[in-house]
């Protein structure tokens, strides 16, 4: 992509073995020939190209530019000396040869895909199997149990004996609800004992309950939902004796309560904990088939005010109750419809979309005269749209009104009668004397439910119970919607880490009476959640080389395995990594409840998992639709610090997990077909002694360091009871006090890894004892050598180097390593800028470049890269081996001396003042340069060195970049423009309202003393949580998504002389990639003048602050997916006639007087029980 015309314009390259064609302005040119145009243009121009290198710079009138042969002089001598060091000390043939040397102590395996992928993916189905089984027993016991369950009218509390899970926590905090109300449930105190599996300290006895905190839990249905459930916790207990590898097995039931086995006190929010499971996604994907939903909301002139904003929250809300596999659309009506977002159609409920909807509803405006057939039709066209994709299952419109009279019963009849294919829900927000009965009739006479929410405290529950209505159809279906699925990955909040959750509902099987109609309402769903890392465990550990891995992804393209699958989530409250509700967020009524920490599924496509490309879409289309394939592709890679991108082979193979909606791929280089076994049975196997007594295991002790080199080891898991530590001294002390104990066929370790951990460490010593022992690094100006290997061995000597050795001691994760093994040829990596000492700090010689290459076997006709050696050059050192290098010099202690009445050429060395000579790497970044003052710059992006050079270099096709997003970052947000000390979020009346005695049996009235209510009862509404008001990072950081760019080498592969033209202050400069490494040679005019400023190539990661790409414009080109395979939106025996008749409670004046009574008073007021829970889950 060319750079804009504004910025100054660059020449089109031209190749060393043509004429210099003459520079011209322009963007960047899109044909690398160099040749264009006539040869009777080209003749006409020779002269002056001919006398170009000719022309002296100012300020150094004896010497002209170098020309282009020169250059290509100076290349070849860096790239023989680089070679020449290379092949001396990286061992690379030494090691070659002592791999055949050895050949008797290990084996070449065979990485069979097709075999391995089917494998993995059979393991996977019966770990996942036996989840399943779980599942049904516990939803089969649930649907008994409460079909014998009789329904007591007069049930107590202190009837129920159960561990409520929040009740440490509500002890803890005197302001509590159930310490004011002074609870009489019975509750548990556990004991717990910490568990390896859980994370968590868990007791195995008993279940736990979460009760929402705005669920009264001493309510009638309450109380027969505990005493029910409690069967439940010994079906939970066998299946864990069934296997004992099951983690948190939970029941979400429809009436808010939360029963999860094993029992562990809730992670309750700093703040008010409103969680509620029935708002969860792995709930609502249970308890409903996918949808289709359009929101129209009323924005008249009558809606204005609170009314307005509770239409906004109560949008916010509803669309918090859609998932990935539902679709939806937003739009505000008047006289006329119109989509509130830029989104003109259905689009994908993900997060980024659902953040945009949310975003424009807080733009609606009220004006104008309410037209309910406006709204309707543009919703049923949105419906009707069979153009896009979409769910294709449940089919529902929300209306948010304050009220109306027209029944606009000449739409439904041409649009929806007489099948009512789609489902109309009717919501009356504010409180108001507008009759509701227009709106009660379109709800039943669609197959819908009437709502009202006459306040705040009503949004949360009356957005959500629309989902017992969707319930219907699946329950009526009985069996066949028996159907477990699999959520996407979330994080737990209790420790786990990654999880999925397979989902089952469960039904009410109870009749009203004898030859009544079956219950058509569903009693909640099971979940059982399952570790990434135990699916993890399942794949090939090591054997697939540090750039071959095992991915797997669902029917919308999102992964549930990879390796750049990593979130970045902090820590809140919760079971399983659900939102925990705050109140008094600034701006909590538009949208409610706002929090940060919304610890939302990890939806990451496969598309940006990796680098997109056509063949990873033909993959991914493939993979979601259930088919196996192998396709071998190039394509590019990203570097594991995400500073370089690589152009390599991988060959994809891929099959269905079978009974899943997950299909299980494998990625492989070419170079991975073949990996090392050791095969030590002949040396060791045989002694049945420690393995610490074992040939090769002295030279990983310390007191060998000294002459063989320093060793790190992968912090692998080699045995079971080896301490894991961060600190790899600790961890090598760890290996060798267990390798005391272990001898080498133990059943405890690995055999695998351990045998090739001590085969690889005889094998580097021997690098040490035939190659770099008896050789002078100091000669050479190296700081250390080095070798790592797939076995976890990273030998660094000598000894004292292993002070400032900061790669990571896993070669896997080391990023040198992977590129290395991707990269033919010398791999450069200079130090991260931030790593850098200052220039007057450089005396200890501490700042080194590593320069490493793979090591290539070729064993049988069977080719394997199973290590990487390198050195690590003297950065100081060798930027002065630099200037001598690239200079006119024919001794080597005689720089060239040019005469006052001759003309010489300019060189890096003498002519430093006036000449540019650097070294940038594949990724842009400074590797040398011959100006002393840019050595502390070495590591640095090169376009914040020299801005102009870098973009004449992009230009002209030596680099290319390539911009993606990371999904999974997490920014903390900025902070609030103003910060007052009234209380957030509340509505405060005037003098004159409290004069107005209309005004305190007005809405308005009733709605703030809910929430001076709330306020008295909980301070965080008012108060700042501390741990924000600190600054701690946990509680400010929320997801977010930044831009990626990385730039690489393009297709000019050759030598090239170009002008940077800006009149006056022109730039000559040459560009040459160096045979067999990662580095581009560049030699400049140094600038004059300020005058050709140009524009800045950023190679920073930046924050998006419209997630990512633009959305409007994603949405009209959405990728590939799949919905559930079984639809349960219709049933003929469905009763319709439960479809809301209103059961709003408007308070009295003598209650209102009451509560202001007691605001004046100061006393904290005790609230009657109210149960937010729908009458009709009664049975």
């Amino acid at each position: 992509m060319a750079v804009p015309a504004r910025t100054c314009g660059a020449s089109r390259p031209g190749p060393a073995r043509t004429a210099l064609p003459w520079p011209r302005r322009g963007p960047r040119p899109g044909v690398r020939s160099p040749a264009s145009g006539s040869p009777r243009l080209l003749l006409l121009f020779l002269p002056p190209l001919l006398l170009l290198p000719l022309l002296a710079a100012p300020g150094a009138s004896a010497y002209s530019f170098p020309q282009q042969h020169t250059m290509q002089h100076w290349a070849r001598r860096l790239e023989q000396e680089i070679d020449g060091v290379m092949r001396i000390f990286g061992g690379v043939q030494q090691l070659q040869e002592i791999y055949k040397d050895n050949r008797n102590l290990f084996e070449v395996q065979e990485n069979e895909p097709q075999k391995l992928v089917e494998k993995v993916a059979g393991d996977i189905e019966s770990l996942l199997d036996r989840k399943v089984q779980a599942l049904k027993r516990l939803a089969d016991a649930a649907e008994n149990f409460q079909k014998a369950h009789r329904w007591q009218d007069n049930i107590k509390e202190e009837d129920i004996v159960y561990y409520d899970a929040k009740a440490d926590a509500e002890l803890d905090d005197p302001e509590s609800e159930d310490v004011e109300r002074g609870s009489k449930a019975s509750t548990l105190r556990l004991d717990f004992i910490e568990d390896a599996n859980f994370k968590n300290k868990v007791n195995y006895s008993y279940t736990a309950v979460q009760i929402p905190t705005d669920i009264y839990k001493g309510s009638t249905i309450i109380l027969n939902e505990l005493n029910w459930t409690e069967a439940l916790e010994n079906v939970f207990t066998e299946n864990r004796r069934q296997d004992p590898t099951l983690l948190w097995q939970v029941f979400g039931s429809a009436t808010g309560v939360t029963r999860y086995y094993p029992a562990t006190p809730w992670r309750a929010p700093k703040k008010i904990d409103l969680y509620d499971v029935r708002r969860r996604p792995w709930y609502i994907q249970g308890a409903s088939s996918p949808k289709d939903m359009v929101i129209i909301v009323d924005v008249s002139g009558s809606v204005s005010g609170l009314t307005l904003k509770l239409m906004k929250t109560s949008v916010c809300e509803m669309l918090d109750t859609l998932s990935d596999d539902d679709y939806v659309n937003v739009a505000s009506f008047n006289e006329k419809a119109q989509p509130v977002s830029c989104f003109t159609h259905l689009v994908q409920a993900n997060v980024r979309n659902k953040k945009v909807f949310k975003e424009a509803v807080q733009g609606m405006v009220a004006k104008g005269t309410t037209g309910y057939k406006a709204g309707f039709e543009y919703a049923f066209d949105q419906l009707q749209n069979s153009n896009i994709t979409r769910a294709n299952c449940n089919k529902m419109i929300m209306m948010f009104t304050d009220g109306g009279e027209d029944r606009v019963q000449d739409v439904f009849e041409k649009y929806n009668w007489p099948n009512r294919t789609v489902r109309v829900f009717t919501f009356s927000v504010g409180q108001h004397n507008y009759d509701v009965t227009p709106l009660q009739w379109m709800a039943c006479a669609n197959k819908g439910y009437y709502f009202e929410i006459p306040s705040i405290g009503a949004i949360r529950i009356n957005t959500q119970e629309y989902l017992d209505v969707l319930g219907r159809p699946m329950v009526l279906a009985g069996k066949e919607a028996k159907q477990v699925q699999w959520t996407n990955v979330y994080e737990d909040a209790l420790g786990l880490g990654l999880v999925v959750t397979g989902t089952l509902p469960v039904f009410n099987l109870t009749q009203d009476g004898p030859g009544e109609k079956k219950n058509q309402l569903i009693l909640g769903v099971m979940g059982i959640d399952v570790a990434l890392n135990d699916i993890k465990r399942l794949t090939p550990n090591y054997t697939l080389g540090a750039n071959g891995y095992v991915f797997a992804i669902d029917l919308n393209g999102y992964v549930l395995l990879h390796p750049n699958l990593k979130p970045q989530v902090s820590q809140v409250g919760g079971l399983e990594g659900g939102k925990p509700y705050e109140i008094g967020t600034p701006d909590f009524l538009p949208c409610l409840l706002q929090t940060t920490n919304f610890r939302e599924p990890v939806t990451l496509d496969f598309l940006d998992a990796e680098l997109e490309d056509e063949n990873k879409e033909e993959i991914r289309r493939s993979m979601i639709d259930g088919h196996k394939g192998h396709k071998q592709i190039r394509t590019l890679v990203k570097s594991l610090d995400e500073r370089y991108i690589d152009e390599a082979m991988r060959n994809y193979t891929w099959v269905p997990i079978r009974s899943t909606n997950y299909s299980l791929g494998l990625v492989l280089p070419p170079y991975s077909t073949f990996y090392l076994q050791a095969n030590l049975s002949d040396q060791i196997l045989q002694v049945k002694l420690p393995i610490s007594k074992l040939k090769d295991f002295e030279f990983l002790l310390p007191s060998s360091f000294e002459s063989e080199g320093h060793v790190f080891i992968a912090p692998r898991e080699y045995c079971k009871d080896l301490n894991a530590s961060d600190n790899n001294t600790e961890f090598l002390k760890n290996f060798i006090e267990l390798m005391e104990k272990v001898t080498p066929d133990s059943k405890q370790c690995n055999n695998f890894l351990l045998h090739n951990l001590i085969l690889d460490t005889g094998i580097t010593q021997q690098l040490v004892e035939r190659v770099w022992r008896d050789q002078d690094l100091n000669t050479y100006s190296l700081l250390a050598v080095f070798a790592a290997t797939d076995g976890g061995i990273t030998r660094v000597f000598p000894n004292k180097a292993a002070e400032d050795w900061t790669e990571n001691p896993e070669p896997f994760n080391a990023s040198f390593y992977r590129r290395s093994l991707d990269n033919r040829g010398y791999v450069f990596k200079p130090p991260p800028q931030d790593a850098l000492l200052r220039p007057l700090e450089l005396e200890n010689d501490t700042v080194g470049i590593l320069v490493s290459t793979a090591v290539e076997l070729s064993l049988g006709g069977r080719t394997l890269r199973p290590a990487v050696v390198g050195v690590k050059l003297d950065l100081e050192a060798w930027a002065e081996k630099f200037k001598v290098l690239a200079s006119n010099r024919t001794h080597q202690d005689q720089p060239q001396k040019c005469g006052p009445n001759s003309h010489c050429e300019m060189d890096c060395e003498v002519n430093n003042e006036d000449l540019l000579c650097v070294l940038i790497d594949d990724g842009g970044f400074l590797v040398l340069s011959n100006q002393n003052h840019q050595w502390d710059q070495v590591g640095r992006f090169f376009s914040e060195v020299d801005a102009n050079l870098m973009l004449a270099l992009y230009n002209n096709s030596f680099y290319t970049r390539k911009e993606s997003y990371d999904y999974q970052a997490a920014c903390a947000p900025q902070p609030p423009g103003n910060l007052g000390a009234a209380p957030r979020g509340i509505f405060v009346p005037t003098i004159a309202d409290f004069l107005n005695l209309a005004w305190w049996t007005s809405a308005a009235a009733w709605s703030l003393f809910q929430q001076l209510l709330y306020g008295l009862i909980y301070h965080s509404w008012f108060q700042a949580d501390p741990a924000e008001a600190e600054g701690n990072p946990e509680a400010r950081e929320s997801s977010c998504v930044m831009k990626q760019t990385q730039y690489y080498f393009g297709a000019v592969n050759a030598s090239y002389n170009a002008i940077i033209d800006c009149g006056n202050c022109s730039r000559l400069f040459h560009a040459q990639r160096l045979t067999n490494t990662n580095l581009l040679f560049v030699v400049a005019e140094k600038p004059l003048c300020s005058q050709c400023e140009a524009g800045r190539l950023l190679q920073k990661e930046t924050h998006c602050p419209a997630d990512g790409p633009e959305q409007c414009e994603l949405v009209q080109r959405p990728r590939y997916r799949r919905g559930p395979h079984i639809c349960f939106d219709y049933n003929a025996t469905e009763d319709t006639s439960d479809c809301g008749r209103g059961a709003s409670f408007p308070p009295s004046l003598g209650v209102l007087v009451s509560l202001q009574l007691l605001l004046l008073l100061g006393l904290p007021p005790r609230p009657q029980p109210q149960v937010h829970a729908h009458a009709s889950h009664r049975p």
